[in-house]
């Protein structure tokens, strides 16, 4: 054999592979947005779904680089196809994302992001915390179960209209009686929104999280669906232990004491 031999084979190689500087940036910012994506919707049912369809498209990707002409050609006229039905599957995660993007003053607020994007809520509405955290901790003590959803860039109109309109002043006492046992209102949600019940017994939408904690009820479950979908905050006072659950920005902390929530909400609210 040629002692030039080997160095002819790998020049022969690299220039099949013809790597350049973009090709690599190109990657990297591909894995990035793989990577965001499966944070994004990891924990939900379309994780799985998404998964499948990345595995699918490598298939496509290796039978066309092998030459195998009619599976690659019937494999990509799925993948052509396959761009509608991703809208149709990803309908939640995508109206999430352009629900942030759309939300007045996205690129000014502070904290999480999505890609190049920030992902948080505007702390400028105002909210009597004291009230909130001192109805919570009665309801709690007498096991009265109880939903409370704060508003605040969305302002919720479609949700307020599967409830009854109250337009009131925020008091303790008018939230207990809302969820006093008998009070035909105190199913389903209460929505507020600076510092006034706009709508009780509302219907919120569920969160479709396959990991959710069997230890959470439907409240929660609604709970976490509401804040997964607007820039709300939501308040669970479970019917059963009387513990107090928070849920933001898709994420759920339940067992936390009237001390920590007021604390919470201070932040959120931007009041110290």
């Amino acid at each position: 054999m040629s002692p030039i031999a080997p160095y002819m084979d790998i020049q022969l190689f690299i220039g099949f592979i013809q790597v350049r500087i973009l090709d690599i940036i190109d990657i990297l910012l591909v894995a990035y947005l793989l990577y965001a994506i499966y944070n994004l919707i990891k924990g939900t049912a379309a994780i799985n779904i998404f998964i499948g369809i990345v595995a699918f498209y490598l298939i496509w990707q290796i039978v066309q680089a092998a030459q195998m002409e009619l599976l690659s050609e019937i494999l990509g006229n799925f993948i052509s196809v396959g761009v509608l039905a991703v809208f149709i599957v990803f309908q939640q995660e995508i109206r999430k994302f352009l629900l942030l993007l759309g939300t007045p003053d996205f690129l000014n607020r502070k904290s999480q992001s999505f890609l190049f994007w920030r992902n948080t809520t505007d702390n400028r509405h105002v909210l009597d915390v004291d009230v909130i955290t001192s109805t919570c901790q009665h309801l709690a003590s007498q096991k009265n179960g109880a939903l409370i959803v704060l508003a605040r860039k969305h302002e919720l109109d479609e949700i307020k209209q599967t409830g009854i309109m109250l337009d009131a002043e925020i008091s303790a006492q008018l939230m207990e009686t809302i969820f006093y046992k008998e009070s035909p209102l105190h199913d389903g949600a209460l929505i507020i929104h600076d510092n006034r019940i706009q709508a009780a017994r509302c219907v919120l939408p569920l969160s479709r999280r396959t990991d959710f904690p069997p230890i959470y009820g439907l409240r929660h479950r609604a709970a976490l669906g509401i804040t997964e979908q607007t820039d709300a905050c939501a308040i669970v006072v479970s019917e059963e232990t009387g513990n107090i659950a928070y849920a933001i920005r898709g994420k759920i902390t339940g067992h936390i004491r009237a001390e920590v929530l007021k604390s919470l909400l201070e932040k959120e609210f931007g009041q110290h």
